[in-house]
């Protein structure tokens, strides 16, 4: 089968089968043409769309891994003189596995979304939206040109929008989808001009006819400066991935992200919008390494973001914001090794933390559902011989979270922390501090959610309780007709496990969150699997150390255990139990000692206070300068009502002369023959 090429009609298919499912949902389930199909219906084409992408991709891949490819045009959209603006596909090893992926993430939400929006009225509209995020992922990653990475790049970005803001009629989901909308605009305006400058020195928007001109843009500077060309678009590049996967400064959405219902969460923070960053970088490998200084730029925002995002996940009490400011962490992860050139690592990672993800989000909102809309971790405990299957499951999520020998996330992070040690980069010390310490932060506020959830003394169904959280999810119908509804479980009600829908995806997906990292790290990282789609320089070690020590992922095991992460680890955990289990005195006597730091942590660094006196308050100042003076007093004032005042006067005058009567115009006749006559004399003379 080596050398074989794909056949682009079942290519096509892939992405098109969860836009058709989109297009009925969206189009037939909704009021838009009158609910023409209910709601088993509309979940039924979307399950069975995103489940014919999920085949067709899983086909795609034992094809790819035989050796099989393509790239080429579908369709040429528009050539304008030499420039050729297509939609086409680049098939092989790295978008062949982000397309499982994403594909079994997806459907494993799709499922799990019966039961979670089971009460919602928005139900159609939610599977609608949902396939059609998938039809936008599967765009991007299997794009061959600049062109169609961007309109995927955009299209996760307005149905994340649209997700994001589900709940519209709540102002709080209009704010976090406005913050998420803006946010990405500033990176996607880095993104395109990244895109620009490739164009204008490579000539071209396919990926390989820019690759093929990495000498030229080598050797280009930007006009009027010293500055490489190739650093300069890379740079640009890439502060396009750090608002698309929420890197340091631009992280700021991505926990307010959590205002749409968990689903969703689950599929933008695990498989699908937050890693489109971390891909682009990967698949833009070759010109990366070309510029050391823009490769130190992503290492250096990606440890900011591993270490500073983890330590915001231990003050937090919304269970969902826990998760979320964890997955802030792992990007960052991802960011170090594509900084360090350990590309393979990051994508092995991105892989890998999809699942254990999708799996913590989607527990995280079986736990809501159990405590009816409460999602405050700080009212629950115990919840572990009530929701038995929960419990495991996000249990060996936890543990693969956060690095536990066997688990799919030992060998993802652990290759990560091994990369980022031998590179010797500019940013390195730091990055190798800060991908060592967030292991320990990491499994510190891990357990201490999981502790709090499913351990310790049964805190629900009292009758006074925390209300921090209760309000960001779990709006579903009921909440629509009762503004008084209940969030939280009654005094005396106990929680129960979700249903069976609920349930299966939550073990389909922890089985790859166990198994997949130990099946796959030989031929990800040191086998031929990313031969020719990932390129690493001849000066960039990256995962070259590790590969020669590399002896199976048994003895990487046996080797962990006794390197710095495992312990880390470990005694995160074991902080994590004594604080929360043991002595619970000890996080207040640290919040009373250290208040000015939880204070520091609890206003996520003043972040969103800045951007809003920074930003907002200029633009409004901007704004409001430009509307007092420019548009009231110039446009209004000056142009508009100067110009009716001047013609007034003006007709003020003529209207004095005016009089009607047959003398006065007879005496301004004779009056202009006399200036007349007077004027032209001295010509007549001549």
């Amino acid at each position: 089968m080596a050398g074989q090429i794909l056949n682009p009609n079942l290519l096509l298919a892939i992405p098109l089968a969860p836009l058709v499912g989109s297009m009925i949902a969206g189009l037939l389930g909704t009021k838009f043409l009158g609910n023409v199909v209910g709601r088993k219906t509309s979940h039924t084409v979307t399950i069975l769309g995103v489940l014919v992408a999920l085949i067709l991709s899983v086909q795609t891949l034992m094809a790819v891994l035989d050796g099989a490819s393509f790239n080429g045009t579908i369709y040429n959209w528009m050539t304008v003189g030499s420039l050729k603006l297509e939609v086409g596909f680049q098939i092989d090893a790295l978008s062949a596995m982000m397309m499982c992926v994403v594909t079994f993430v997806s459907l494993m939400v799709h499922i799990y979304t019966i039961g979670y929006m089971a009460e919602d009225e928005g139900y159609n509209r939610f599977f609608s939206y949902i396939s059609l995020f998938t039809f936008s992922m599967l765009m991007l990653v299997m794009a061959n040109n600049f062109l169609q990475l961007f309109f995927g790049w955009e299209a996760v970005g307005l149905v994340s929008y649209l997700l994001i803001g589900f709940w519209y009629t709540r102002p709080t989901a209009i704010f976090a989808n406005m913050k998420a909308f803006l946010v990405n605009r500033v990176g996607d305006f880095g993104f395109i001009l990244g895109i620009g400058l490739l164009l204008a020195y490579a000539g071209s928007m396919n990926y390989q006819e820019v690759f093929a001109q990495k000498d030229a843009l080598v050797s280009a500077t930007l006009p009027g400066t010293d500055w490489m060309i190739i650093t300069v678009a890379c740079i640009c590049l890439f502060i396009g991935a750090m608002g698309k996967s929420a890197q340091f400064p631009l992280h700021v959405w991505l926990p307010d992200s959590m205002e749409g219902p968990t689903p969703i969460s689950a599929l933008i923070h695990a498989a699908t919008m937050v890693t489109a960053g971390i891909f682009m970088v990967a698949r833009m490998s070759p010109l990366f390494e070309l510029s050391d200084t823009a490769l130190s730029f992503v290492l250096v925002i990606g440890s900011i973001t591993a270490l500073f995002m983890g330590f915001l996940g231990i003050i937090q009490n919304d269970i969902k914001r826990v998760v979320a400011y964890s997955t802030l962490s792992q990007l960052g992860y991802m960011t170090v090794a594509l900084g360090a050139s350990a590309y393979s690592a990051a994508v092995f990672h991105l892989m890998t933390h999809a699942f254990f993800k999708a799996l913590l989000f989607l527990g995280a909102g079986s736990v809501i559902i159990g405590m009816h809309h409460d999602q405050d971790i700080r009212n629950m405990g115990g919840l572990r011989k009530y929701m038995p299957i929960t419990w495991i499951t996000s249990l060996l999520g936890s543990l693969a979270l956060i690095g536990t020998p066997f688990f799919s996330g030992f060998y993802s992070k652990d290759s990560i922390i091994e990369a980022v040690h031998a590179t010797n980069l500019w940013g390195s010390g730091f990055a190798n501090f800060a991908v060592l310490a967030g292991v320990f932060v990491t499994a510190f506020y891990s357990f201490r959610m999981y502790f709090l959830v499913f351990h310790g003394e049964e805190r629900f169904g009292k009758p006074h309780h925390h209300s921090e959280g209760h309000d960001s999810d779990g709006h579903h119908e009921e909440d629509a007709h009762d503004d008084h509804h209940h969030h939280g479980l009654a005094p005396g009600q106990k929680p129960h496990e979700s249903p069976l829908v609920v349930t299966l995806p939550l073990i389909l997906l922890a089985i790859p969150s166990v198994i997949i990292g130990f099946m796959t790290i030989g031929p990800m990282l040191f086998g031929d699997f990313f031969k020719g789609v990932i390129f690493v320089g001849e000066n960039h070690v990256g995962l070259k150390e590790l590969a020669a020590n590399w002896h199976g992922p048994v003895a990487m095991v046996t080797h962990g255990l006794m390197t710095p992460p495992f312990w880390l680890a470990l005694s995160g955990v074991a902080a994590a139990y004594y604080c929360y289990m043991v002595n619970p005195r000890v996080p207040s006597w640290f919040y009373a000692k250290f208040r000015a730091v939880h204070t520091l942590l609890d206003n996520k660094y003043y972040m969103d206070k800045f951007n809003d006196v920074v930003f907002a308050g200029g633009a409004r100042l901007l704004g409001g300068g430009l509307w007092k003076h420019g548009d009231r007093n110039l446009i209004d004032g000056l142009v508009v009502n100067g110009s009716a005042k001047v013609v007034g006067w003006f007709s003020s005058l003529v209207r004095v002369l005016q009089t009607g009567y047959i003398y006065h115009y007879a005496f301004v006749m004779i009056l202009g023959v006399l200036g007349f006559l007077v004027y032209f004399l001295p010509f007549w003379h001549a």
